[in-house]
């Protein structure tokens, strides 16, 4: 129990849809979500495709607690191979799609092809549509979810959708679900452009069941009170993720403008006290937190622009609540691009949104782009005559708009900032590994950070390790490769059961181990569970070698390498990778050359 032991097979080129029975033996392996989808992947495509082609697969993948009573359990996973860096495309959300989806009795959705027009997926149960995307094809996210429930006439259909920016292939393009909860990086949204595919709308009343419900509740209601209790989950609740950014302000790990400086002086313009402190008129820029499915945390935030800002200020269609500031999109649209205009901060992640865009991606690829016309590379006549100096909000609000549209420079800023960069001559400016952009933490202050960020699997993600509480304690980089190693194995577990890893400080890994325990058949132990994360991990590895990915892509930019941070606790210092990066590979079986042994694979079962 916990999986529903099923999943829906379609094709879109040949408009078949079918279900078939989820192999649990490779769910006993893998577990779910993340995990399990990347063991599809493997066994159904060729790593070496190029990720906007037909033959890539796009799967849609919900764990074995999602859609159950464990708090947080509405994450699923869209796995894939990513345009943005052509490694292996893991991108995890939240909101209400991925509990609906396993509600209509699916653990994973696997989508092969591409639809000669552009459709739509309507699923109810085992009542799969393939339906005309003619009328919403070229409009954004918003009108896609509100046009799919009137025209089914269903207000409880469930929606992840791609805007223009995902139809145009945008290379950081995401997948939006229930408004404005994204499966966020490596440019999913783009893969599923290419397919001609606008939208997945579901329903599902099929339910879930675990194996031992007596236990599972007890369990449930023992994990719920331990996170309630928890300091972490308070902060969350109280202050959203947007509370980090006075805590890297400080620490001098704020990376600012293009990552040449570590701390940004109107930093206290968009923290969390900024968003709820009202101005002369009586505008308070958030308006309330909010939930996902089964959620007891709520770090979401809603927020509304100031109706006299000049982003709105004759444009009604945007006078409403939205999805507010969380701290990777206030990094991106203020110290990232040195701008400190909350109310244009919260535009831009309008923008974001309503098109379907990563923040991350677009705010680091905006970034390089400031610097190279700062350095006078790249002039107004390209750029559609807006200045793109750092500090500039209409510059910044101006450009999301452009590249959620697909319009002028807007088009340049959609290649990311690897491609951007290497167009005009400065790879060098691009802050990214893999080709994806880095998020708020500067590498040379958190140390461990820029190792995860060199060895991630998706390119340059803060999510998929956790050396946190080692970095903030020492500066170097000494001791920060078995951390390193050891929270990229448990967050693959984590990403794997349907759950938040924001649940993590709260709970432990023992929390989430009596939840898949209770859940599923069979015992689940902790050294099974972290085998599982480990294995995950290695088949990621695998799927990257195999793209074409060597040991030289484990890097970071010269500039965290070789320029020492201007400030801050880490002033003087460079990220240490060198001295981090062999340790790593030892600890991980693998060759001086980062490849799994034979001895590795074999004793995961992979080889």
């Amino acid at each position: 129990m916990g999986w529903q032991r099923k999943i829906l097979r379609v094709d879109l080129t040949k408009g078949t849809a079918a279900s078939e029975p989820l192999n649990m033996e490779w769910a006993n392996l893998y577990l779910g979500e993340r995990g399990l989808a990347t063991k599809y992947l493997w066994e159904n495509m060729d790593p070496k495709v190029d990720p906007m082609a037909p033959d890539n697969v796009l799967i849609f993948a919900t764990g074995p607690l999602t859609g159950t009573m464990a708090s947080t359990s509405g994450r699923y996973a869209v796995v894939t191979k990513g345009p943005l860096t052509g490694a292996i495309a893991c991108s995890n959300s939240g909101g209400k799609f991925g509990a609906e989806l396993k509600f209509a009795g699916y653990d994973l959705l696997v989508i092969h092809g591409r639809s000669p027009k552009p459709v739509y997926l309507h699923i109810l149960d085992d009542q799969v549509e393939f339906l005309p995307a003619g009328e919403i094809w070229g409009t954004s996210v918003w009108h896609t979810e509100e046009w799919l429930k009137a025209h089914q006439q269903n207000p409880l259909l469930k929606v992840a959708a791609i805007g223009v920016a995902g139809e145009r292939g945008v290379r950081f393009a995401c997948i939006i679900n229930d408004l404005h909860r994204a499966a966020g990086r490596s440019g999913v949204g783009a893969v599923m452009g290419s397919k001609n595919l606008k939208a997945i709308a579901v329903h599902g009343t099929v339910g879930v069941k675990v194996n031992d419900p007596k236990r599972f509740m007890q369990v449930v209601k023992e994990t719920k009170a331990k996170l309630w209790d928890n300091d972490g989950r308070r902060e969350l609740t109280e202050l959203g993720t947007n509370a980090m950014i006075d805590s890297m302000q400080e620490f001098g790990g704020l990376p600012t403008r293009n990552f040449q400086a570590v701390q940004f002086d109107g930093y206290d313009k968009i923290n969390p006290e900024a968003m709820m402190e009202a101005k002369p008129n009586g505008h308070r820029n958030l308006i309330t937190n909010k939930a996902c499915f089964g959620c007891t945390i709520a770090c979401g935030r809603i927020a509304h622009i100031d109706k006299d800002h000049f982003t709105i200020v004759n444009r009604k269609e945007y006078w409403h609540a939205s999805g507010g500031l969380e701290y990777e999109t206030a990094f991106a649209f203020g110290p990232m691009v040195g701008v400190d205009d909350i109310d244009a901060l919260t535009f831009a992640g309008y923008m974001m949104n309503e098109q379907g865009m990563d923040p991350i991606s677009f705010g680091g690829t905006l970034a390089a782009a400031m610097e190279l016309y700062e350095m006078g590379v790249i002039t107004e006549k390209e750029t559609d005559g807006v200045p793109l100096n750092f500090g500039n909000a209409e510059a910044l609000t101006i450009m999301a708009e452009k590249t959620g549209k697909y319009e002028g420079f807007g088009q340049t800023l959609g290649l990311g900032s690897q491609r951007m960069c290497e167009k005009y001559g400065h790879p060098e400016l691009s802050m990214s590994v893999k080709g994806q952009e880095f998020a708020g933490y500067d590498s040379r202050a958190l140390q461990g950070m820029g190792l995860g960020y060199a060895t991630s699997n998706r390119g340059a993600c803060h999510l998929k390790q956790d050396t946190y509480d080692q970095d903030m304690e020492d500066q170097t980089g000494n001791g920060k490769a078995q951390p390193c190693k050891k929270s990229q194995d448990r967050i693959a577990v984590i990403d794997s059961t349907g759950l938040c890893l924001f649940t993590a400080g709260g709970w432990g890994m023992e929390g989430f181990r009596k939840q898949i325990d209770a859940a599923c058949e069979g015992e689940w132990t902790r050294e099974r569970l972290l085998e599982i994360g480990e294995r995950i991990w290695n088949l990621e590895r695998q799927f990257n070698l195999a793209a074409g990915f060597t040991a030289k892509d484990d890097t970071l930019p010269e500039r965290l390498l070789k320029v020492p941070a201007p400030s801050g606790t880490a002033k003087g210092r460079v990220n240490e990778l060198d001295k981090m990066l062999p340790e790593y590979y030892k600890l991980r079986g693998w060759t001086a050359k980062g490849v799994p042994t034979k001895k590795t694979l074999h004793r995961l079962g992979l080889a």
